[in-house]
C-alpha cells in the first residue's frame, strides 16, 4: 500500500502524544512501478520523520530480491534521537561496510538494523558476525532487529561500541529492554579513535544506471 495507506497512518496516530520512536519496514507502492520499495520508516510523534529506500538488494544465496523491489540510491540520513545520532539501515545493508562507515562519517553514534534475515547454513554465525564488526569498527552502539518466523533467524541484539553483545533474544518473540550510555561511546572513541586514525575518505554511494 503507499505510505499514507491505513497502516502507516496508524502506525503514526499510534505514536502521537508519546514519548516513543518506531522503527519498520514496509513494501511500498511506487507509482508507475511495477516493483515495491523495501522502505524503512522511522515514525516519532505522529510525524514521518525518515523514508529510507533499501539500497542493497538481496540477491543472494539464491533470492533475487531485485526482481520485486526496486532499490533506492539515497542514504538515509542521521537522525537525532534522544543524546543518540541514529544511522539506519535493512536487513542486507549490514554486510556492506562502507554504508556504516558512511554512516558513522555523518555523525552517527548509534546504528539500526531493520532485517528478516533468512535462515540458512551459518547465516545465525553471520548475522552475529556482522553486527559486531559493524559496531566494533565504527566505535557504535548497533541493534539488530530480525523478524521470527519459520524462514528467520530471529536473534535480535544490542551490541556495544566495543563489539560486545550486551543483550539477545532468542529465535521466538521476546520484547528486549536495554540502557544504552552515550558515554560508552565517547569512551570508546577516546581508546579506540578508529575514525579519526583513518586515512580513507569517507564511502560516496554510486547510483545504479537506469533500468
Amino acid at each position: 500500500e503507499p505510505l499514507d495507506g491505513p497502516f502507516v497512518s496508524g502506525l503514526r496516530e499510534a505514536t502521537r502524544g508519546r514519548r516513543v520512536t518506531v522503527v519498520c519496514t514496509v513494501q511500498a507502492k511506487i507509482a508507475n512501478e511495477s516493483r515495491y520499495a523495501n522502505d524503512l520508516l522511522v515514525i516519532q510523534n505522529g510525524e514521518l520523520r525518515l523514508t529510507y529506500q533499501k539500497i542493497h538488494l538481496y540477491d543472494a544465496f539464491r533470492g533475487k530480491e531485485s526482481s520485486y523491489a526496486a532499490p533506492g540510491d539515497v542514504l538515509p540520513q542521521v537522525l537525532q534521537i534522544g543524546p543518540f545520532k541514529v544511522g539506519f539501515l535493512t536487513c542486507y545493508d549490514v554486510r556492506f561496510p562502507e554504508m556504516t562507515r558512511a554512516l558513522a562519517c555523518a555523525g552517527a553514534t548509534l546504528l539500526v538494523v531493520s532485517a528478516a534475515w533468512v535462515k540458512g547454513a551459518l547465516k545465525e554465525m553471520q548475522w552475529d558476525i556482522c553486527l559486531r564488526a559493524r559496531a566494533l569498527e565504527n566505535t557504535c552502539y548497533l541493534i539488530g532487529v530480525s523478524e521470527c518466523g519459520p524462514a528467520t533467524v530471529g536473534s535480535s541484539k544490542v551490541v556495544d561500541p566495543m563489539g560486545v553483545v550486551v543483550a539477545q533474544c532468542g529465535i521466538d518473540e521476546q520484547l528486549l529492554m536495554v540502557d544504552l550510555d552515550p558515554c560508552k561511546v565517547e569512551a570508546s572513541r577516546r581508546v579506540l579513535p578508529v575514525l579519526e586514525n583513518n586515512r580513507f575518505a569517507p564511502p560516496e554511494l554510486q547510483k545504479l544506471p537506469q533500468q
